[in-house]
């Protein structure tokens, strides 16, 4: 679960991480004039969306007065915010006024999980203010990694020593030290999957604070923290994964426009692999899971069309407790009942995927033998 930045500089205060201070969040323009003023009348206007570079697309502005701060405010509330990460745009409903601070050097410190050593990792960059992906691809020697023991937890010589590594300046790694001691507690301890300080600003007078902030909550691990659900409700912008997720479908829009159904994570990613090298675009990644019963089919079918750029659906089911004949009566049920008019193409192999086959005989939707061929066939009919 996403949430925003001005949601995870509220859960990083609680646990000392130093901050903007800040007069709270807008959604209407007039409430900018008072918020500015109450921070000595200049102010940062910051979009609360979940994509990055919000700055290069005009989501991040400097007022000069509490007036100026009214009048931006206008222009951005329900602007369509185009990002490298949302070329589709994001609309804007929310601001987080800020006071101006003056950044002397931009660092980097987040932590994420490492499947590789199956630990948490603490990473810092003396190359803040870009993403660190940028960085580990063109400078991998400007990234310290420290892996932290889930028993002991992260210690202060780790701190030091990747401060050292990344070549943070010494006056300053005895004031990162407690830093990022308390960006771990909060990651620990909120069950996050991403706590990510970028940038980590030294302010002209020396101090260290959290510029900016992402953080992501395990959904996993929800049940332990009520705090969050309100988070929660706000942690989409996408209306149709919101749709989605509220009838427990594992759904994520790419954008494309070839409808993908399939059941089993890997099957799925490796359906949207076909569908690329047959020279279409995946429209989404939807897994149905194991066992799908065809209501559930039919959901997925209607959450999928609900995009309007899908020019075609490809089913793509491998039966193991997924029976290939309940799987065809929820494509059945949801032709039937949705105004389906784009392709469909139908894949379907393993358990019952015989009958499955015989009940879709004589019906609009065009089976394949192959995920291969399925993928082929319905790129060109969508084309």
């Amino acid at each position: 679960m996403k949430i925003h930045e001005y949601q995870a500089k509220e859960l990083l205060v609680r646990y000392g991480v130093a901050v903007p201070r800040n007069a709270g969040v807008i959604t209407e323009a007039w409430r900018a004039r008072a918020a500015a003023d109450s921070l000595g009348g200049r102010a940062v206007l910051k979009a609360q969306v979940h994509v990055g570079g919000r700055g290069k697309g005009g989501g991040i502005r400097i007022a000069g007065s509490p007036e100026e701060a009214q009048e931006l405010a206008g222009q951005m509330l329900g602007m369509l915010l185009k990002t490298h990460q949302a070329p589709q745009g994001v609309r804007v409903e929310k601001l987080l006024v800020e006071e101006p601070i003056t950044i002397a050097r931009e660092f980097y410190a987040g932590i994420v999980p490492d499947r590789t050593s199956q630990r948490s990792v603490l990473i810092v960059s003396a190359m803040g203010g870009m993403d660190i992906e940028a960085v580990a691809e063109e400078h991998p020697g400007a990234i310290a990694k420290e892996a932290i023991d889930p028993a002991m937890g992260l210690r202060d010589f780790q701190i030091k020593q990747a401060c050292f590594e990344a070549r943070l300046p010494v006056d300053l790694i005895d004031q990162a030290v407690p830093f990022l001691r308390a960006l771990h507690r909060a990651y620990y301890e909120s069950d996050a999957s991403l706590a990510e300080i970028n940038p980590l600003a030294v302010t002209d007078d020396g101090r260290l604070l959290a510029a900016d902030a992402k953080f992501q909550i395990d959904d996993n691990a929800l049940f332990r923290h009520p705090e969050f659900s309100a988070y929660k409700e706000e942690s989409e912008e996408d209306e149709i994964e919101a749709e989605a997720h509220r009838r427990g479908l594992n759904y994520v829009r790419l954008g494309g426009d070839i409808g993908i159904i399939g059941n089993g994570a890997g099957l799925v990613m490796g359906t949207m692999d076909e569908v690329a090298r047959a020279g279409g675009r995946p429209a989404d990644f939807l897994d149905i899971g194991g066992g799908a019963k065809a209501e559930l089919v039919r959901n997925a079918l209607e959450v999928v069309l609900m995009d309007p750029n899908v020019k075609g659906v490809l089913f793509n089911i491998f039966g193991g407790i997924t029976r290939g004949d309940e799987v065809a009566r929820g494509i059945l049920e949801g032709t039937r009942s949705l105004d389906v008019r784009v392709p469909m193409v139908v894949r379907l192999a393993g358990t019952r995927a015989a009958e499955g086959r015989a009940l879709l005989r004589g019906t609009s939707l065009i089976p394949a033998e192959t995920m291969q061929e399925a993928a082929a066939r319905i790129v060109e009919l969508a084309a």
